[in-house]
Order: C-alpha cells, then structure tokens, then sequence
C-alpha cells in the first residue's frame, strides 16, 4: 500500500476537466439529482462490502450494520452523504475519481452533443455520478479509508471543481466514505431536514440499506425544526423488487432503474415476476429508452446485478442475459443459488441457465408488448437497439422464430431508410404465386436502393428487403426462412421467380442467349481469371451488366465485410451477367478492334461492381481505359 506523507495538488485528467465544466454549468435540469447520485454509490460501496466480506468476514471491523447517514450544517452550510460500505485506498480515490479510467471514453465525449438534456443521461451511465455534487456545491470534500486498512491509511481528497485536486493522509476510525457538499450561494433552500427527506423518499427511497438521519422536533420557542440525536430511517428500506406489485407505483419503478441504470430518462418498459416451481427468483428487468454510448465497446457494462436472497452479489452478471439483449437493465434475485457464488460457478450453473431461459424469454414478452400495442416506443426501440438485438438470430436458437417475427427491415415497399417492415408485413403483401421473401445487402442503403438487381423486381412490382446493415448478413446467413418462404438474394444464383416468370420472357432470354453466345464467350475470355462465367440475364432493364454470386458462393458483400474483419475468405470468382438489350452491349457485340473490346469488356465490369458497392482493385486502370474509349468516340463524333 503507498502512502503520502503530506498534502499533496494533482491535476485532473483532461476527461474529468471536461466533465466537470459540463457539471457546473448546469448540466442537470433538476440539481436535487445530485443526492440520488451520491446515495447510489454509498449503496454500491455497501454492496461491495458485504460482497466481499462473504469470504473475508474481518472487513466488517465489528460493524456489520451497514446503512447510509445523511446530515446537514445550516450554520457551516455543508451537506454530508456517509456510509459504512468498502471504502477507498489513496491510489483507488486518484483512480476512481480523479481519472475516467475506463474503456469507452473516447466514445464517450464523442456522444456528448452540447445539448443539455440529451447529454444529461451519459453521465450517469457512464458511471461518474460523484460528479453532479459540483452542480450545488463549489467545493467538495470527500474522506474515506477502505474496510480492513489502518485507521491511519484514511483519505481525504477536496476539490473545487477547478482542474485540480488535494489528496492527504488522515486518520478515520471507521471504514467507509463521506462526502461532504460545501454549498454554492443560493442552494440554502437544500439545508433543510424536511426538504432532504422529501427528494430521498422521491428518488431513493427503494435502496435496500437504510438510509438515516437525525429525527427533528418542533421548537415552540424558536418556531422551528430542531436536531436530536436519535436516528431515524427515511426510506422504506426494503428490496423494491421483493414487494408484491400492487405497492409498487409506476413512478418507484422509473426511480429504481434510474437507480440500476444509471440513467436519467425513464424506461421504455418494465416487467417484475416472482419465478416459483423448481426454480425460484424474482426479476425486475427494463428496456432502457435510449442506447448507452458503449453498447458495441467489447469491455462493455452490461446491465443485470445479481441478488441472492436479497444479497447484492455482483453488477454486470453477463451469464444472466445473452449478448444480443445486452442493453436490458434490471434485477434478478435468486433463492437457489448459494450465497459465495462466483462468475466460474456461474458459468456452469444449471439453475443459471434456467434463469436466464426464463430472462430472455420475459425480455422477449416486453418487446412483443411494444410490437403489438405502442407502435411509437417500440420504433424507438428498433431504433436504438435493432442492430444489436438482429444478432439475435444467429446467437438464440431456442428464440429463432420469436425474434424474426419482431426484426424490421427497410423495403422498396417505401424506399425510404426507415427500418419499418415486419417479415409478416412482407408475406402479407407478396403477390400469388410468389414463393420466396427476395432481400437485397449492400454497405449502404443508398447502394442497396440503387442496386442494378433490383430492376427486374421493380418492373413487375416485387418487393424486396433493402438490407444495408453489417450485421444483415449475419441475419441473411442464419434466417434461412420466415413462415415456410425462403429467403434469397437477389444476387446469387440464377433469376429464379417462380411462378411470377414470365414465360414469353424466359423464352427470349434462351434465344438471345444462343444468340449472344459469341458475345458472352469473348467477353469471357476477355476478363480471363476474373469471372466464373458471363451469361444474358432477364435480370436487368436498365444497366448494361450487373454481378452476381453463384448458389453456393459468398456473396459480394459479405465477403467484403469478412476482408474488412481480417478473416480469410475461400476465392470465389463472380458471374457477369449482361443486358443484351442496352445500347452498350448491342455496340459492344459489333467491336472489330479487340484492344477496345477488352477495355469495354473490363469498363462494364469495374462499373457492375461500383454499381453494388464493391471497390476496384485498379482504379488507376479503370480510368485509364475509360479515358481512352471516350477519346476514340470522340473521335468517331
């Protein structure tokens, strides 16, 4: 353990600077925030100690009676927020408080827009509350020493929310934390007892531990309130989750997973049971309003606190919820489960996966709610989480078919980037005869939209999903069907429309395919190594040639996406196929000189795969042969 022998003036990372001056410019619409704040991480610190003290019972230092204090001076105008809980370590207050020692931080700042209301919920999640204390006061001083240190291993850190703090060595008695709020000029309407209980029963009054204070009595002769030495408990004191839902109002629900979550919006939904049978617990779980600025950091938070017997056992229980549905928040308290568990045991826990079975399937009852009966919280919530809950289908066999019937795609029913249509939608809307749900996947939805591919759909009115989303292939590649109609690319394999083909159609396709076959066979060898084949294809109206993937081959897309991702893809060559009846073509079969015969060949590749989002391996070349073609036209003119 190191230790300081004297005061010592460090400076605040830049981060913290940055935050800090959000914080005291009135960040927050509702100062009184900074006390839910505060008894959130006396609660936390608590949490840990009785977590720890599980396997190291002399943390408790003969004071097992955990509970928060709060008090107030009217005379030196301060506010103190005190709890017995786990405490710090000088190197742990510089960590924990003077740096954002986290992943996502970068992100962090990045999601902060200069909007006060929209940046006032990344705060809380991002887990650096202690913060808001610098919105009513202009000085706070923080004292503390971690459960089974010396009492001369105490901490006292001060700051004026400037870009530097103090950090000493003191000696405290007891374990644990008080912070103490020096207040700004015109936050006296805070030293009040009355005042204090009234925001602790509003936002705090579902934390488990007791929170006290000193019980007030009414002088006569002074005509006001005075402090005795008797405690009293303000807040109910009890596990939210654990009271019979009838108790609960909508509004102890929103404050609880603020509480959980960090967060300072309510909750698009929420949903509390009481599992009994041959696994017993109880879950209070929400889908948050918004996505967390770290929804896709790998390190990531995720949002479930395990309780056994209404023992706090850990934050971020990842066992408990699949990675898909990360962005839930919540509770689950189990009888089960023995009190010492550790994330090993729950990794091969039977009752764990029982558990998380049943999350994830109450979890999937909350969106199907949203589907069904608020079509305006459940497009804020495809909005904010859709992409991450589509990886879903690869990740849930056992929900494969709940999950599809709740994905959104963007379609040509629209045109529009609006991720609005449901599969069913689709099959709903399918023309007779139609056998298959046609999709489209690009990098973006402006090339998807404007994929040469989906000219013949559009000519006869065929919709099709327009998929421009990574993780759409993801999707494409584990969502084989939807209610017995298969999913196809309308860039692989051969134009196949079933019974909506038409035969006159497919009968000039054949003979100009005979026709052409000189054609197809030159521009073939043209092209040499670079395509599979070169065929006619009814699939075009307006484009000259277009690239397709065979059956069984990756398609274009995603194999660019895996390049993208490092990963090594088998060599698969495309198939060109082209319009025999654009102009190009018809001037192309006629090309005498076989040096621009080639070039034309190479031009109308390099622009099909333009056309669908691809990238030129000779951009150079491209420009040098079109360069070169538009000169002997120019001549020719």
């Amino acid at each position: 353990m190191e230790t300081t022998t004297g005061k010592e003036t460090l400076g605040f990372q830049a981060e913290v600077r940055q935050l800090l001056d959000l914080m005291i410019h009135s960040l927050y619409s509702n100062k009184e925030i900074f006390l839910r704040e505060l008894i959130s991480n006396a609660s936390d610190a608590c949490d840990k100690l009785r977590f720890e003290a599980l396997t190291a019972k002399d943390l408790f230092e003969n004071d097992p009676e955990l509970k928060l204090h709060i008090s107030f001076d009217r005379q030196a105008r301060t506010i103190t927020v005190a709890d017995n809980g786990i405490g710090m370590s000088r190197d742990e207050v510089i960590t924990n408080i003077g740096t954002i020692a986290k992943s996502g931080t970068r992100e962090f700042f990045q999601a902060l827009s200069g909007d006060q209301a929209k940046d006032a919920h990344l705060i809380g999640q991002f887990g650096v509350g202690f913060y808001s204390s610098f919105i009513a006061a202009d000085r706070v001083t923080l004292v503390t020493r971690r459960a089974g240190l010396g009492a001369e291993h105490g901490v006292r850190w001060e700051s004026t929310g400037s870009g530097e703090y103090t950090i000493e060595p003191v000696n405290k008695a007891g374990r644990g934390t008080e912070v103490t709020l020096h207040l700004r000029e015109g936050e006296d309407e805070l030293l009040s007892g009355m005042r204090l209980r009234a925001i602790i029963r509003k936002y705090s009054d579902h934390i488990v531990l007791p929170i006290v204070m000193k019980k007030e009595e009414w002088d006569k002769d002074k005509s006001e309130y005075k402090l005795t030495d008797e405690d009293e408990t303000v807040n109910q004191a009890s596990a939210l989750w654990a009271r019979p839902k009838s108790e609960i109002t909508q509004e102890q629900y929103d404050e609880f997973y603020k509480h959980v979550a960090h967060d300072f919006e309510t909750p698009l939904a929420h949903a509390h049971a009481k599992v009994e049978g041959n696994k017993e617990y109880t879950q209070l779980l929400y889908l948050p309003a918004h996505a967390p600025f770290d929804l896709w950091d790998r390190e990531h938070r995720r949002g479930i606190k395990l309780y056994v017997r209404r023992v706090f056992i850990m934050d971020d229980a990842e066992q408990l919820m699949p990675n898909y549905l990360r962005f839930v928040r919540g509770v689950i308290d189990s009888n089960d489960l023995p009190l010492n568990v550790s994330r090993e045991i729950l990794q091969e826990s039977k009752d764990i996966e029982a558990i998380r079975a049943g999350s994830v399937r109450r979890v999937l009852g909350m969106i199907e709610d949203l589907a069904a009966n608020d079509k305006d919280k459940f497009a804020t919530f495809w909005k904010e989480f859709g992409r991450a809950f589509k990886e879903g289908v690869g990740e849930d066999h056992a929900n494969r078919e709940r999950i599809a019937k709740l994905l959104r795609f963007a379609s040509t029913h629209t045109d529009t980037e609006a991720q609005d249509v449901a599969l069913a939608d689709y099959v709903g809307r399918m023309k007779i005869g139609q056998g298959k749900i046609y999709y489209v996947s690009a990098d973006t939805f402006a090339a998807a939209k404007n994929s040469p591919h989906l000219e013949v759909f559009r000519k006869k009115g065929i919709e099709v999903l327009l998929l421009a989303e990574r993780v759409d292939e993801w999707v494409a590649s584990h969502l084989h069907e939807f209610d017995g109609k298969p999913l196809q690319s309308v860039a692989k394999g051969e134009l196949d429309l079933g019974k909506l083909e038409d035969a006159a159609e497919k009968k000039e396709q054949e003979k100009e395919s005979g026709e052409f076959k000189e054609l197809t066979d030159k521009i073939k060898q043209a092209l040499g190594d670079g395509v599979k084949d070169v065929r006619v294809t009814l699939r075009l109206t307006d484009s000259p040639a277009c690239l397709v993937a065979d059956q069984h081959d990756l398609g274009a897309n995603l194999e660019r996406l895996l390049k993208a991702a490092g990963q090594k893809v088998p060599v698969s060559k495309p198939i060109m196929e082209i319009n025999t009846r654009h102009p190009l073509l018809q001037r192309l079969k006629y090309e005498a000189d076989q040096q621009r015969f080639n070039d034309w060949s190479h031009v109308l590749f390099d622009q099909a795969l333009l056309s669908e989002g691809g990238q030129l391996e000779d951009p150079a070349g491209f420009v040098k042969r079109l360069n070169q073609l538009m000169l002997v036209l120019d001549q020719k003119n």
